[in-house]
């Protein structure tokens, strides 16, 4: 029977054991740390989801219930047929017999109008974001720490003041109604984009890229060969943020998209809103609508979200 002893910790040389008050006193300062720590991570994650709850909740809400069940966390009666209004999946007359309108939102055209248009936007930017980082990140040349500044003071335009001249550019261009000038404003770069991916370039030991030179390679070989590969997270966080700011857009898409056959999501979903002849909006309506607009973006982020939290590292090689 062999007998066991507690460890002792060793200290270092000269120093003095703390005694059992104080280490109680360190456990606790620690529980109550980490409990408010928690507190706060709970309450943050409840502020920030009540409302997609909320959504839908009122989405499973019956129309005829949904001003008396308001006071209530649970529809009363849950149903799926205000999804099956918002699809057209009814004649205009069950429709409005269910309460709605009668209108309906042709949802693959949209979700696909959105998907190419958030596509396009988050690929361009993404990629010309990357080469203009790795230059200012790589690249010697005359004026380019004034000009990164000037790039990075654009982070405080807001986005209305130039609103009016890329629609003035791209009606002059011929381009309203078409997917080309609704993405046009939005493919070379932002700001925020360009200071991250540059961030991270700087942060790629220069040695890998000398040796790649030593052996021949020019600087844009290094470039898509090297440098792009080892920034793969980073590179799905920009695409990643970008698509999900691009699918929430409803102003520009509003403004050049004015088309059926061009018409984003976001967009649709404020026409549905429109065509309510009743006293007040179909919210039910909307709400599912809303509801299925959400899921294909949830379902990127949960394919995705992980290299968010590995890129913010900025770890050019583990």
């Amino acid at each position: 029977m062999t007998m066991t002893r507690p460890v002792t910790p060793v200290l270092a040389p000269g120093a003095e054991q703390p005694s059992r008050p104080a280490r109680d006193t360190i456990r606790r300062r620690f529980s109550i740390g980490r409990a408010l720590g928690w507190a706060v991570l709970i309450i943050s994650l409840v502020l920030t989801l009540f409302p997609f709850y909320w959504m839908l909740k009122t989405a499973l809400t019956p129309a005829a219930d949904v001003i008396r069940d308001s006071g209530s966390f649970f529809p009363g009666s849950p149903t799926l047929i205000n999804f099956a209004r918002v699809l057209g999946f009814l004649t205009p007359a069950q429709d409005q017999a269910a309460g709605g309108s009668g209108a309906s939102i042709n949802f693959l055209l949209y979700l696909w109008n959105s998907i190419i248009y958030c596509s396009l936007i988050g690929f361009f930017q993404t990629l010309f974001c990357a080469m203009g980082g790795y230059a200012f990140a790589r690249l010697r040349f005359p004026g380019r720490n004034a000009l990164f500044a000037v790039l990075i003071a654009a982070l405080m335009v807001p986005g209305i003041f130039t609103l009016l001249p890329n629609f003035v550019l791209v009606r002059d261009l011929g381009l309203l109604n078409n997917i080309f000038g609704m993405v046009a404003p939005s493919l070379l770069m932002t700001p925020f984009a360009l200071f991250f991916l540059r961030q991270f370039f700087l942060n790629i030991p220069v040695d890998v890229e000398e040796a790649a030179m030593l052996d021949g390679a020019g600087k844009a070989r290094v470039f898509w060969r090297i440098a792009l590969p080892m920034s793969r997270g980073p590179l799905i966080t920009i695409g990643l943020i970008t698509v999900v700011w691009a699918w929430k857009d409803y102003l520009w898409p509003l403004l050049i998209g004015r088309d059926e056959s061009v018409r984003t999501m976001t967009v649709a979903l404020g026409v549905y809103l429109q065509q309510s002849p009743n006293t007040q909006p179909d919210w039910t309506g909307l709400m599912a609508g809303s509801t299925l607009s959400v899921i294909p973006v949830l379902i990127l982020l949960i394919f995705l979200g992980r290299r968010i939290v590995e890129s913010l590292n900025f770890t050019g090689i583990k």
